[in-house]
């Protein structure tokens, strides 16, 4: 059989937080990794929908060396996240999405690191040393994205992803955690850019206070009290996959803060002590159902 033959499914990955590259590399070493980092997407991917990655075409949409750290980024004490307002009320927002008892919180007006890593390391069954590490890239990246709307950093991770999507005219854009807020305000902004499918995967979008009602464009009012997110422009279709045992995916069902979504899924895809990984969902067969008829399977 030719190589024609074989269908070839274009996407493009848009990563979350914790993927940076490092600093002082070369443009040819970015490259080299960018290439891997699309390498093991595909295998993902195809790992999930039982074929080849060879009939996968995945382009990185690589935007973590666009973003400075935010001062929440350095060091490891509670202190480092009163040095930065936004990450400190990401991490209180976060908190309170996610149920942190009063009590667990000490009566603090800012919730204490160490008391959210050790609550939640009890409720998910994870390790507190590792997730303290996690909380704090966290709560540092997404405040470096949406420190304000018009900063630089901002814009510049927004063109990036936008930019791959232009060169690449991918059937689909498959967007993780923070990857996800990244895409959705670059599709945003520029509305010919318009992919078949955007699959989100374990999305903080509807995360109030520091994330929902920060999105460009914003959120408006709508029947309800509650705001509404705007869906995708053009005939782009919607796909939320969310894991319950996603601490990050919160909350989730974004089919209620958002319009245009076609399918809103909560399926269960977190290995043991492996929460949040990107690597979960692509593998997972609600992700395979939704990517496989663009690939004609």
């Amino acid at each position: 059989m030719s190589s024609n033959a074989t269908p070839r499914l274009r996407v493009v990955a848009v990563h979350g937080i914790s993927s940076s590259f490092g600093t002082g590399i070369s443009d040819a070493r970015k490259e080299e990794l960018r290439a891997l980092k699309a390498a093991a997407w595909a295998r993902d991917l195809g790992s999930g929908l039982g074929i080849s990655p060879v009939q996968l075409d995945v382009d990185f949409a690589y935007y973590a060396d666009r973003l400075r750290p935010g001062p929440a980024a350095q060091g490891d004490q509670d202190s480092d996240f009163l040095n930065d307002p936004l990450a400190q009320e990401m991490l209180d927002a976060w908190a309170r999405e996610l149920g942190l008892p009063d009590e667990v919180a000490q009566g603090h007006a800012a919730v204490p690191l160490r008391a959210l890593a050790s609550w939640m390391a009890r409720r998910f069954n994870l390790a507190e040393g590792p997730l303290g590490v996690f909380i704090r890239l966290l709560c540092a990246e997404v405040a470096a994205y949406l420190r304000s709307a018009d900063a630089p950093e901002r814009i510049a991770a927004r063109e990036e992803v936008a930019a791959r999507i232009a060169q690449y005219r991918p059937r689909v854009v498959a967007a993780h955690s923070l990857g996800s807020v990244v895409a959705y305000e670059a599709l945003h902004a520029h509305p010919e850019l318009q992919p078949e499918l955007f699959l989100t995967l374990g999305s903080p979008l509807a995360l109030p206070r520091v994330v929902f009602e920060r999105l460009i464009p914003a959120p408006r009012p709508a029947d309800t009290p509650q705001l509404r997110g705007a869906g995708l422009p053009g005939g782009t279709r919607w796909v939320n996959i969310a894991d319950p045992g996603d601490p990050v995916a919160v909350p989730p069902q974004l089919g209620r803060f958002f319009d245009g979504i076609a399918l809103d899924h909560t399926t269960t895809v977190s290995a043991l002590f492996r929460f949040h990984h990107a690597e979960n969902y692509l593998r997972c067969a609600t992700t395979a159902a939704t990517i496989a008829p663009y690939l004609g399977i």
